[in-house]
């Protein structure tokens, strides 16, 4: 999730616009430790590690025309895919199935079947990485919603008409000082168990992130209730989990529960080479760029936005610097990456709406219709800026701040080393949240078996208002870490970057308290894992621009 939450509002949304629905844990298809022989293929297939992204998270895989497209996937993305589970239901295999990352380029006929494009991604999965894998029942960390018999049972009402359609409807308080929504209360109809199920884990990732929900109350039939709750962990504010158990009667608590898994037996972390001639003979995408765009100066105080609508892009509020930033893949928190930008290109606001063009004006279906997704959204920005801002740049390696790890008093426990490796956003296995006593603390993040200097190299993405480079390992210690940490991001703080860091004479990053209850990252990494940022000064990769000017007219 992109660190700085204000940061491109609507971009960070494009990770679960990208990635296309997933199966409910009994939806597991059959796990054959090798797909049958006469399991569908792809035609041609493209399989390669995937590039460093300021956004490492899945995008694509679904068949469009007769290209099947994959960015940024993990092992465990891939094999939820291809099997139709969740994340959280991938287990086993070896420490790097969630932090290796490829890129699938692959050719299939235009009318395969979405449950056929899983098959063959089975078939690539066992032919290029000899994945093994197997079904089984396990318990798994969920939350699970119960009838609570403690307190005298359920108290949903029975719809009167159970043929009316069930709907709710829903009503917010106004916002909070720092923009979130305060209380949120929905009035529902004839709902039953699982449209509730289903509406809660919706509702509740605030407070229930990266867990299922399952309905274990065992409830048939449609009911009518209230529900009001505060939107997010809130000091004094009503969790979610409590209005459940008082205004509903049902309890919804974390625990382990059976559930339908794919076991991961074996996988290679390295595809096999692709044939020759496999990029020459994959069909090419058209460019990627707007059919129709307009550009126009925002009026005051526009908000900073993205809409996306089947081919249509809609941003508001946008200043180009920022927009050259995500457009070039840099991180836009970062002031020294965009070199020979004019004062202007922070000052002035633009709005863009851009219409794509159908890919293929003789499809039909859902082939005819134009998608834009994350990474041609990209490229049509690029194309657009250098077209309408007469833009010239190139890279250019110079000196940047960075950081490196040091041991300072390290205080993490030691790592399984047969665990998988990773951080992952929320509570750790205690279920701890210290965001509801101090919600300030705007980052919770729980990592498991994390040698430092993988940590160092997940900072980018982990905690992007802060660091804007790969951390260099320079602790000396060895092998993987538990641990969690807790921090503000840098817009919470009191003004934006955090103040608090200051450089003493060795280089070093150190902090003092925040008035509001803030916690740097520095601070938290210093405090609570016994570590220790220090900056240095090293070549980094920046955009020059060589020549811009203001956009021409539509």
């Amino acid at each position: 999730m992109i660190e700085t939450i204000r940061t491109f509002a609507g971009i960070a949304f494009l990770a679960f616009l990208s990635v296309p629905a997933l199966a409910q844990p009994s939806d597991t298809a059959s796990a054959d430790a090798k797909p049958a022989m006469t399991s569908p293929a792809f035609d041609l297939v493209d399989v390669h590690a995937s590039p460093h992204s300021n956004a490492p998270f899945m995008r694509g895989g679904d068949l469009r025309g007769e290209q099947y497209i994959v960015r940024q996937a993990s092992m465990v993305d891939l094999v939820a895919n291809a099997y139709g589970v969740t994340n959280d239901n991938v287990l086993s295999g070896p420490a790097w199935l969630d932090t290796y990352r490829f890129d699938i380029v692959a050719k299939a006929p235009r009318t395969t079947s979405p449950e056929d494009v899983k098959l063959m991604l089975r078939t690539l999965l066992a032919d290029r990485f000899h994945l093994v894998v197997h079904n089984d029942t396990k318990p798994v960390p969920t939350y699970v919603l119960r009838v609570d018999t403690a307190k005298g049972g359920p108290k949903l009402k029975e719809s009167p008409d159970a043929t009316a359609p069930p709907h709710c409807d829903e009503h917010h308080t106004p916002t909070n000082p720092d923009g979130s929504l305060g209380h949120f209360s929905t009035s529902c109809h004839n709902e039953s168990m699982e449209q509730l199920r289903s509406y809660l884990e919706g509702l509740g990732r605030l407070y229930m992130p990266n867990k299922p929900l399952v309905d274990a109350t065992g409830l048939k039939g449609a009911y009518d209730f209230d529900l009001e709750f505060t939107f997010k962990p809130t000091p004094g504010g009503l969790t979610i989990f409590d209005a459940v158990d008082k205004q509903l009667g049902l309890k919804l608590a974390l625990e382990n529960y059976p559930t339908p898994v794919i076991v991961v037996d074996s996988v290679n972390d390295k595809p096999t080479p692709n044939p020759p001639g496999v990029k020459e003979n994959l069909p090419s995408p058209p460019p990627a760029v707007f059919d129709v765009s307009v550009i126009t100066p925002s009026k005051p105080d526009t908000q900073l936005g993205l809409q996306i609508k089947g081919g249509q892009v809609n941003v508001t509020g946008v200043t180009p610097k920022f927009l050259i930033s995500w457009a070039w893949n840099l991180n836009p928190n970062n002031n020294e990456a965009l070199v020979g930008a004019p004062k202007w290109m922070a000052d002035d606001h633009y709005d863009i709406l851009g219409k794509a063009a159908a890919p293929d004006p003789h499809a039909s279906g859902r082939n005819a219709a134009p998608q834009i997704n994350f990474d041609d959204l990209q490229e049509m920005m690029r194309s657009l800026v250098v077209e309408r801002f007469k833009m010239q740049s190139h890279m250019e390696e110079r000196p940047a701040d960075a950081y490196s790890l040091v041991a300072a008093n390290p205080k993490m426990k030691k790592g399984d080393p047969m665990m998988r490796t990773g951080c992952k956003e929320g509570p750790g296995p205690d279920g701890k949240d210290p965001r509801i006593e101090n919600p300030i603390l705007g980052r919770l993040l729980t990592c498991q078996n994390m040698t430092m200097a993988e940590f160092g190299e997940e900072l980018r993405a982990l905690a992007n208002g802060y660091i804007f480079y790969p951390v260099e390992d320079h602790t000396g210690l060895e092998g993987g870490y538990d641990f969690t940490l807790s921090f503000s991001t840098a817009g919470q703080l009191q003004s934006g970057p955090p103040r608090t860091t200051s450089a003493d004479s060795s280089g070093s990053s150190s902090s003092a308290s925040e008035p509001n209850g803030g916690i740097s990252l520095f601070d938290a990494i210093n405090k609570q894992l016994g570590l220790k940022l220090e900056k240095e000064k090293r070549p980094e990769p920046m955009l020059v621009i060589d020549h811009i000017e203001k956009p021409t007219e539509n």
